[in-house]
């Protein structure tokens, strides 16, 4: 497999935390940014509104753009530009606002051909003049020589490029680049060059995410000489949205579908420093946010370095140089959404495409959900103080109460709802949350937005699902995965009201948490999806993964697991313990030399029929403690560590997924996973750092250390909870909270008797 490692690798010689400086030094941007990763190398501030990176092709089409999600792929080798906007890891393409690239000498208005050298604004680079690290980015640009910065506070970013000696400075602002490339994408756009100097503009795209708005504020250190605003479209002009908020007027603007800006500066003594700020309500707010977060280029670094350093800071981790770079990359990766959405001054376009204000938080955008309830927001429960999860649960609920439909975010970003994938997993993430304490929100208000999601008919066959106590396969696609995350999902909401008391809810819910039982076929073993009429939809293959298919990225194998909160029920319609093992066993070891999945394009990492690079498979390894047997999640977990993750650029098995491949790692090296968010349960599975110190509030912190760690030794032989013996495979949440020292000691051979009683396994739906 392409993406092997060897554990040997990542335990390789001692150079530790001790030793080797701040959390940033430890952190590399380009980790994940070859292969199917999908991140970006470039300059953003901890959950920042602006991610200015640069992309190197953005001139695919839909699907095509798969490969270029985030705009940057290390295999490319030339530079088209450095837009402002960014996915991390996501599985679909969009953004690349607000396209930047100097020049020097005669200027091209067309990005070129990679292949010819010259015929375009893009230019050639080599990774060796390539520098990444958290909040910093620089390359040279070998066919002008120009040496580009970028560094970015919270909603600003700041470029910085040295002309060579004696040539004329110029940038070309391209309006028509973005990272998802259609007819008509670019709805209509502005330029607007104040009298102050500074240029604003704006654009309205139809993508990933229908009718959104973006605005930008530009300023120069230097002084324009000469300036040309073009419109590249002769089509007839749109006459909808026109630009809002230009404010004072303008010495010269441009209104079109295919703007592009040439700025020239004459020959420069010093370099050209140039601030822009974003905001998704009007080009006087970008301004304001211009002013909000002053300081040159070498200002604004040093403080989102500080920020970087703080927010990495929250652990500290001891483990083999390799290792440790992986890990702390991981969790920078971690921190980058759900981003910052709302400006300076709290406003920021909702859902409705109106303008709102935040009142005591910040409103966040970019939630993948399906992807992140998983271990990323149950990290950052832990990692950040509990504002930011204060925030996300506030920016959910006042989402919903914006949303025309009245429901919670799908996956939603800059504001915007993309309907993309299933399930309504705004609801665990907010009953994770509460069910840990964590408050600073309405309760009632979220846990009614909470139902509103779970009982909208016309969304995902909800309609049908609540009559059936499933959904029909043969009035909705992928109906098996739907029937299971929507009983997941009605899992957490019933915790969530019972612990509220608010009975009513909690036992509605409760049963239906139960629905997942409706579309498993006990006779085969199988998740299978349903007909109207009850029968199982025949012919079935449990390898077969297509869209709109029964089940969504993935087969009958993956899913057939889907049952974070009664893993306890699933194993006895298999048989019980020993065949569920010999289940889990065969998912690892089943032979997939003679299968295609190359169609799917989320399908990355396999180990048999376990596809780490794609979430559903995300808590497979740690099933086996539930059948009592954490020794074999102790084989596993070592398993996929050395396949799916390394610190080089190819180091992701599958797209990051805006965190959540990373917080799995992250969870996994400090020896424990939330298998089920809202459980309040972490299951035990082994550590692969040395020691990481978990920073908490009020002055605690967790300590996990793992004595005698080692390729070798990678079998759990005892654990203590503050110096006294614990016997189950889990830890609990307010254990963890409380603070203390969770210590592992290692062993090259396992103990099959650790955690193998009942009263010793994770929680489960049907036996508490």
């Amino acid at each position: 497999m392409r993406y092997l490692l060897s554990i040997a690798m990542l335990a390789a010689a001692p150079a530790f935390a001790q030793t080797a400086g701040a959390p940033v030094d430890a952190v590399d941007p380009l980790i994940g940014t070859a292969g199917e990763g999908h991140t970006f190398p470039g300059a953003t501030a901890p959950f920042g509104m602006v991610q200015l990176s640069p992309d190197t092709d953005t001139g695919c089409e839909i699907r095509a753009c798969y490969g270029h999600a985030a705009g940057y792929r290390y295999e490319d080798p030339t530079i088209q530009g450095f837009s402002h906007t960014h996915f991390s890891g996501a599985g679909h393409s969009d953004l690349g606002d607000v396209l930047v690239m100097p020049m020097a000498g005669t200027v091209r208005l067309d990005p070129g051909d990679p292949a010819r050298p010259g015929s375009g604004y893009r230019s050639r680079f080599d990774h060796a003049s390539e520098t990444a690290r958290p909040g910093y980015y620089a390359v040279t640009l070998a066919d002008s020589g120009i040496r580009a910065e970028l560094t970015a506070g919270t909603r600003i970013g700041v470029h910085r490029y040295r002309f060579p000696a004696g040539s004329a400075a110029h940038l070309v602002i391209d309006l028509r680049s973005s990272l998802y490339h259609y007819p008509g994408k670019i709805l209509w756009s502005g330029l607007h060059l104040r009298g102050d100097g500074i240029l604003t503009g704006f654009r309205e795209t139809r993508g990933w995410a229908p009718g959104r708005k973006l605005f930008f504020a530009m300023h120069f250190s230097a002084p324009l000489t000469d300036h040309a605003f073009v419109d590249r479209d002769t089509a007839v002009p749109y006459k909808g949205f026109q630009g809002p908020g230009r404010g004072s007027e303008a010495l010269a603007e441009k209104l079109g579908r295919a703007l592009e800006a040439r700025l020239d500066f004459g020959s420069l003594a010093a370099p050209l420093e140039v601030r822009v700020a974003l905001s998704g309500v009007d080009e006087d707010a970008a301004v304001a946010n211009l002013a909000a977060e002053p300081g040159n280029f070498d200002a604004i670094r040093a403080a989102t370095t500080a920020a970087w350093n703080d927010a990495l800071g929250a652990v500290a981790i001891d483990a083999p140089a390799p290792m440790r770079r992986t890990v702390y990359t991981a969790l920078y990766h971690a921190l980058l959404a759900p981003s910052v959405w709302s400006d300076a001054d709290g406003r920021y376009r909702g859902p409705d495409d109106q303008v709102h204000k935040a009142e005591g938080f910040t409103f966040r955008s970019t939630f993948s959900l399906w992807d992140t309830f998983r271990a990323e927001h149950p990290l950052l429960t832990l990692i950040q103080p509990a504002q930011t999860t204060v925030d996300v649960v506030r920016s959910l609920v006042a989402s919903r109460a914006h949303s025309p439909d009245g429901i919670l975010p799908v996956w939603q970003f800059a504001g915007r709802e993309t309907w993309t994938m299933i399930g309504y997993h705004a609801a665990p993430v907010i009953a994770d949350a509460y069910l840990k304490g964590i408050r600073g929100f309405d309760a009632d208000a979220a846990l009614d937005a909470m139902v509103a999601s779970a009982t909208y008919a016309p969304y995902g066959g909800l309609g049908d699902y609540m009559a059936h106590g499933y959904v029909p396969i043969d009035k909705e696609p992928e109906a098996a995965s739907k029937t299971v995350e929507y009983a997941y999902d009605d899992w957490t909401i019933a915790r969530m009201a019972r612990a509220m008391g608010r009975t009513a809810i909690a036992d509605r819910f409760d049963a239906r948490a139960g629905n997942w039982r409706n579309s498993f076929d006990a006779k085969t073993g199988w998740l299978r999806a349903r007909l109207s009429s009850g029968a199982f939809r025949t012919p079935f293959d449990p390898t077969a993964i297509n869209y709109g298919s029964d089940y969504t990225e993935g087969n009958a194998w993956q899913y057939s697991w889907f049952m974070p909160q009664d893993q306890a029920g699933l194993f006895r319609l298999l048989g019980g313990d020993a065949k569920a093992i010999a289940k889990l066993d065969a998912m690892f070891d089943y032979d997939t030399s003679k299968l295609d999945y190359s169609h799917a394009e989320d399908i990355a990492g396999l180990i048999g029929q376990y596809i780490h690079g794609n979430e559903p498979s995300h808590h497979v390894a740690y099933l086996y403690s539930y059948a009592g047997a954490p020794w074999r999640t102790q084989e596993r977990l070592a398993q996929i560590v050395a396949s799916q993750y390394r610190p080089t650029p190819d180091g992701l098995a599958g797209n990051d997924d805006l965190g959540q491949m990373s917080a799995w790692l992250v969870f996994t090296a400090f020896g424990f996973y939330p298998v089920a968010p809202g459980s309040n349960e972490y299951v035990i599975g082994r550590p692969f750092v040395d020691r990481a110190v978990m920073r908490l509030p009020d002055g605690k912190s967790f300590t996990v250390v793992a004595d005698g760690l080692s390729p070798t030794n990678r079998y759990v032989a005892a654990v203590t909870l503050n110096g006294k013996a614990l016997t189950r495979s889990y830890l609990r949440d307010a254990e963890l909270r409380a603070g203390g020292e969770l210590r592992f000691r290692m062993a090259a051979t396992p103990d099959r008797d650790w955690g193998h009683s009942r009263a010793a396994r994770p929680y489960s739906r049907s036996t508490r």
